[in-house]
């Protein structure tokens, strides 16, 4: 079994290889009738696309979307979606080394020791390239969400953290590190650019906050919204954490202090819901939402391509040193911003339409 393919109604499923002539995606079980056309999609995939400042890979990829199915006369038909992207700056040349030795890090070896053959052009499947499928993907979910705003921004690289006081949503979009604090921002370009030259590389944690989520997506046990969030966040590369609402922070406090307290709407006699004194839970309580923003924080490893000589064993067993050659993200969390609020998006659209398939609305 293969496993390529994510969501229970709003379904898609992603194909292609890093250095392969294309990529895309397929999205089954959009709903009929929705204006949807490459002009909603590219936007999303310019955010994520690589060459766009110092501090991404210099792959000079266009991401220019194509929509093969799914659509007629601007508007979706209710059948699968298929959104097509070529690769067109792949230079395979510069993994010789790759195909000789493993990359610690990377998924080389573990690919290895499960298949018994693997592309080793970029990490073929395993490749961030993927990720840029996921975005076109998400784009289409959030046609399916017009109630639901979902933001993405860096809080922490390389250790150094955010001031939240000094949140500005303004400066998102005004630095190359999706930072919503302009000090931060100069702070870790500073450190970005030091770790690049010397050949290594900087991890970092995404926030993605989404608003306008009403209050009932998910489920009790086995499809909970946090836990779909959690495996959607997990499944991106690089990824090692993940966090809903406080996260491992809720386990340092007290009762009293974790409890999100609520009190009645002023002139609502509670119809409208409750109005939330804190959101500790990220929105999200018994797996249930709860009407409050949905709040995800994930975590990216270090990027593991690095120049810097590591310890490794070819596919012999025999012991040698790799340096990681070509074109590379120092911190790939920069452009993972774009992948976690597609990840938020197709897993809101899944849990609509699952809530509507179960309650009617």
């Amino acid at each position: 079994m293969s496993v390529n393919s994510f969501g229970r109604m709003f379904r898609f499923s992603t194909w292609g290889e890093s250095h392969g002539p294309a990529i895309g995606a397929i999205v089954d079980g959009c709903p009929p009738g929705i204006m949807l056309s490459e002009g909603d999609v590219q936007p999303w995939l310019d955010k994520r696309r690589p060459g766009t400042s110092r501090f991404t890979t210099q792959r000079q990829e266009p991401d220019q979307v194509r929509i093969l199915s799914g659509v007629f006369e601007g508007r979706t038909t209710g059948t699968p979606i298929s959104l097509m992207i070529d690769n067109v700056d792949q230079r395979s040349k510069d993994y010789a080394e790759v195909a000789k030795a493993y990359r610690p890090g990377h998924a080389d070896y573990s690919y290895d020791a499960k298949y018994g053959h693997r592309d080793w052009r970029g990490g073929g499947r395993s490749s961030a390239r993927e990720t840029a499928s996921r975005v076109a993907a998400g784009a289409v979910a959030r046609l399916v969400l017009p109630e639901v705003s979902i933001l993405a921004y860096l809080v922490e690289m390389g250790g150094d953290r955010i001031d939240r006081a000094a949140f500005d949503a303004d400066q998102i979009a005004a630095n190359p590190f999706y930072c919503p604090d302009a000090a931060a921002a100069a702070r870790w370009e500073v450190a970005l650019d030091a770790a690049r030259k010397a050949g290594s590389s900087l991890g970092a944690v995404i926030e993605c906050v989404a608003t306008g989520v009403p209050a009932g997506w998910g489920a009790p046990l086995y499809a909970k919204l946090d836990a779909e969030l959690a495996s959607a966040c997990m499944s991106i590369n690089a990824v090692k954490g993940v966090e809903i609402g406080d996260g491992f922070d809720a386990s340092r406090l007290r009762g009293e202090e974790n409890a999100d307290p609520m009190r009645a709407k002023i002139g609502g006699g509670g119809s409208d819901g409750p109005s939330f004194l804190a959101n500790h839970a990220g929105g999200i309580a018994g797996g249930i939402s709860t009407g409050q923003p949905v709040v995800v924080r994930v975590g990216f490893k270090p990027t593991s391509s690095i120049l810097t000589p590591v310890e490794t064993i070819d596919r012999e067993g025999k012991e040698t040193e790799i340096v990681t050659r070509g074109r590379h993200d120092p911190c790939v969390a920069i452009r993972g911003a774009p992948v976690v609020e597609a990840m938020m998006a197709l897993v809101l659209a899944d849990q609509k339409l699952l809530h509507r398939g179960q309650c009617g609305q």
